[in-house]
């Protein structure tokens, strides 16, 4: 659809999004914690919509067509598609990487370089009791956009998870390698439901698109303002 390549083409970043679709706020805030200013077209807000979403899917957007994001004027993907290039780091568009997000990897890099004698045991009971001390339990750092994102999806879903934040924990390496250890492929956001490991935010974003995200959440949602 031409009105889709145009729109497309006009500012760097753009992104397609519903106002009601919890996912396209998560790409939002992912793209405003880089430090960019991405151009947002709300399609049911538009009365082309429902066409723009159609030539969306022909442009080989998933189901759900939204959200869909280009940069460049090129069609990049979805929600999941953005996550996997932000982790992968190195491969992601060089349109990503701000001078923001490299002081904060540095930063990181430094906190982490300390080094203290350890019992992995005990850290490892550390993080399972943490990890149950709430049904939805989320281990993150303050400076970590994709736990921000991640932490925004769990409350638009209606569930207030237990936020751990293991940059002001004074085992935070330790616990950053129980972690890993546990299976997580990023170390944070690690996601506990019911006790158990769901994963890092590749793990909850699949999980949520695939639809299986909301039954196991189900028990800790809250229906009241």
């Amino acid at each position: 659809m031409e009105r889709i390549r145009d729109l497309s083409s006009k500012t760097a970043a753009v992104i397609f999004t519903k106002s009601s679709c919890c996912m396209c706020h998560s790409i939002k805030t992912l793209f405003y914690e880089l430090g960019a200013s991405p151009a947002i077209h709300e399609l049911d807000k538009d009365s082309e919509g429902r066409e723009m979403e159609r030539a969306l899917r022909a442009l080989g957007s998933s189901n759900p067509a939204v959200p869909a994001v280009f940069v460049g004027g090129r069609y990049i993907g979805s929600a999941k598609d953005i996550i996997s290039f932000h982790v992968d780091g190195p491969s992601r568009p060089s349109s990503f990487t701000t001078n923001k997000e490299t002081y904060i990897t540095a930063k990181d890099k430094s906190f982490l370089d300390r080094s203290k004698p350890f019992d992995q045991n005990l850290i490892m009971d550390k993080v399972m009791r943490m990890s149950s001390e709430k049904g939805v339990v989320i281990f993150t750092k303050n400076s970590c956009c994709l736990c921000y994102a991640v932490q925004v999806l769990f409350r638009d879903l209606r569930v207030q998870p237990k936020v751990h934040e293991i940059d002001n924990d004074p085992d935070c390496r330790e616990i950053e390698k129980a972690l890993v250890r546990l299976g997580c492929a990023n170390a944070v956001p690690a996601v506990f439901v019911s006790g158990k490991l769901v994963g890092s935010t590749n793990d909850v974003m699949s999980l949520h698109l695939s639809g299986s995200l909301v039954p196991l959440i189900k028990p800790y949602q809250s229906f009241h303002n």
